[in-house]
């Protein structure tokens, strides 16, 4: 039986709009995945484990932990390699005021009959201005025209725009005052960066409404008529859509690992339904 789905993020969003009946399986059935995502398997798994481990290091170097103590710990390849370009970037964020910055904070906002919930990397006040950091370690650079309008990059401005008084001083937070930045340590001189606008908020909190109300009221899920993208989906043998698994590079930029959030609403930025 279907559970009762209560919020909504970045991911499950993507899901949907990628596969409805991949978000039915993985949100709704809460199905365990049956089939390997993308080959080689083993390569695959250790490099999502390298980047979430990736993630912590790069925290505990915002919240003040030297980085002579924590490159001790990046006890692989491509952590020493990513860990490396971190540090070599400096300033990676380019504020003069790091007393400002927020690492691995979790906002929240009602969303029609849900909560929509995001957790940022970092988030940087700059006077006036507001920048939100990921980290993305992709072996492939993607596309700025394809970071633009994946739902992470909708979702995350947005939903600061909603629910970020409270890292403001109280004030509400404006659209222009946004910048989102991907910074990818594989390519550390080529961050991708995106402003934001009155009307772009606009736009995405419409849709964002739309695309909940549309799944609040589903009655069914149908399976996605764009095939290839079934390569790189571990539920693709419950649809019969084949075996073997797709390239690992490229199923990176096509699915996104779900952030697991332990939440306790009464820590989470929000504004009230």
């Amino acid at each position: 039986m279907p559970i009762q789905l209560n919020t909504l993020s970045q991911s499950s969003l993507q899901d949907y709009n990628d596969c409805p009946r991949r978000f039915e399986l993985r949100y709704l059935e809460q199905l365990a995945y049956p089939a390997i995502e993308t080959e080689p398997a083993l390569e695959n798994e250790r490099h999502q484990k390298e980047g979430e481990y990736f993630h912590r290091l790069a925290q505990q170097y915002f919240v003040g932990i030297p980085a002579e103590q924590i490159a001790k710990l990046a006890n692989t390849e491509n952590l020493q390699r990513w860990w490396t370009n971190f540090s070599n970037a400096g300033n990676l964020t380019g504020l003069k005021d790091l007393s400002g910055l927020k690492t691995e904070i979790t906002l929240s906002a009602p969303l029609g009959k849900f909560r929509l919930v995001a957790k940022y990397d970092l988030i940087g006040f700059d006077h006036e201005k507001i920048y939100i950091y990921d980290w993305k370690t992709y072996r492939k650079r993607p596309k700025n025209e394809w970071l633009a309008i994946r739902w992470q990059t909708r979702v995350y401005r947005a939903l600061l725009v909603q629910a970020g008084a409270h890292l403001n001083s109280g004030k509400a937070v404006q659209s222009e005052q946004i910048e989102m930045v991907y910074w990818f340590p594989d390519f550390p001189n080529d961050p991708a960066r995106f402003a934001y606008k009155t009307d772009q908020f606009k736009r995405d909190w419409d849709a964002l409404t739309k695309l909940a109300d549309e799944i609040a009221s589903a009655s069914s899920f149908p399976k996605t008529d764009e095939v290839s993208k079934c390569s790189y989906c571990p539920y693709r043998s419950y649809c019969n859509r084949g075996v073997r698994a797709g390239d690992a590079l490229e199923a990176e930029l096509e699915t996104e690992a779900e952030e697991l959030f332990d939440i306790n609403f009464e820590q989470i930025g929000e504004i009230e339904f």
